[in-house]
Parts: C-alpha cells; structure tokens; sequence
C-alpha cells in the first residue's frame, strides 16, 4: 500500500530578530506526514511549537529549508496561491475558537466553502453534514455567545474539517477544556481521522492526548526529535 506524503519539510529553520541578534527558534528540522496520520508535537512553552505549526500551514516562511505541501514549495508561491492551497488542503483549530460571534454555528462552519467558491446552498448542506458529525446538529442556529466551551471547540473542528482537508494543524486544541471534555474532542478528532482519512498534527501539552496519536514528537532547543 503506498503512502501519501501531505507535508513535508527539509532542513527547516527559523530565525527572529530582536535588535541586532538573530534569535534562532527552529533548527534543521526535518519530518514528512503521510496521509491518515496522527502526530502530536509536545514541549515546554516557548519552544517553538506554534511557530512550527505556522510554518507548515504557510502562515509563516522558514528563514531557511522549505516546506512542501502536497509537493508545492509553500515558499515559491504567491500569497493568493498560498491562501487558495490553506483552504483547499489544510485545516486548523486554535486553543481559542476563533469563530465569528456575530454569525451561528452553521454560517461559521459554511464559510470556508463560501470563500471556495460554493452556493449558499451546497456549502450549508456539507456544513450540516458535519455538524451532525461533531454533534452539532441541534445547535446550527446558535452563535457562539450561546455554545459551551466545548461546543464552541466542536464548531471550530467542523469548520476545519468541512472542506475535507488532506491535513489539520492543531494549536492546543483541547487546552481551554475540561478533561472529560478534551477526551471527547479527541474522540470526534480520531472518528473523523478514520473516516476520511485526514491527516492530524496536534501541538500540545496534554500527555494523555498525545499518547494517543501514532507518533510524538519532542520540539527542545529548536531540535525536533521522535519520542
């Protein structure tokens, strides 16, 4: 059976100024993500997780080294074509939701589709089909103001997934949550992962969670090792 690599990226570094000094924060890093995978990427804060997490997703570019996504140097392309390979590959969900308050749970989940180009129609139907999934399905008129912690997290799982992305980036995504509640997340993150086949990589400190994806990763002084 042949393996689909979604992203990968090669001798990747990352450097920040501050003053006169180039504060390194990634070092060589090099790592590949097949289709279906589950990696979790753990360390102490400020080591440079969601930095790694920004420059996989092309919302940061490496000082040095390149990343692929689906074999496409994220680096050659313009900022249009960097921003139309995000919505039609990848997904993210942050620590904090991030929806829209002023829109319900089905508008907020609908508008990846709607910034893709589809009816109204089509991406509210694929936007309740999720939502079903995530067990949303009672709450598709609700705004987040009216949602739960962890039904505010559901909706944002939705709206990453609902352009069934090859990879979804996570930035602590269970980190606002209760326990019994994070598991749950998890849950839904591992149905969706087997049901359509989308790649997760998760940034987080939770240790139950990351022992339940296929590899760990150690981010320590710039250096990504394989726990």
């Amino acid at each position: 059976m042949t393996t689909k690599t979604i992203i990968s990226c090669k001798n990747l570094s990352k450097s920040f100024n501050e003053g006169k000094l180039d504060v390194p924060v990634l070092k060589g890093i090099n790592l590949e993500i097949q289709a279906g995978e589950k990696i979790a990427i753990v360390g102490t804060s400020g080591s440079g997780k969601s930095t790694f997490l920004h420059i996989l997703g092309g919302l940061d570019l490496p000082s040095e080294g390149r990343v692929e996504v689906l074999g496409k140097d994220i680096a050659t392309l313009s900022d249009t074509a960097r921003g139309k390979l995000r919505n039609q590959s990848l997904g993210f969900i942050y620590q904090f939701h991030h929806l829209l308050p002023e829109f319900t749970a089905l508008e907020n989940v609908a508008m990846p589709l709607l910034i893709r180009g589809l009816s109204v129609t089509d991406a509210s139907d694929q936007a309740i089909s999720i939502l079903d999934k995530v067990g949303l399905d009672k709450r598709l008129a609700h705004k987040p103001g009216q949602l739960s912690g962890g039904e505010r997290q559901r909706a944002a799982i939705a709206r990453a997934l609902v352009t069934q992305p090859n990879a979804v980036l996570a930035d602590e995504p269970t980190g606002n949550l209760d326990h019994k509640t994070a598991m749950r997340i998890f849950d839904i993150m591992q149905t969706l992962n087997q049901e359509m086949g989308t790649a997760f990589i998760i940034v987080t400190h939770d240790r139950q969670l990351a022992e339940k994806m296929d590899k760990i990763y150690t981010l320590v002084d710039g250096e990504l090792t394989l726990a």
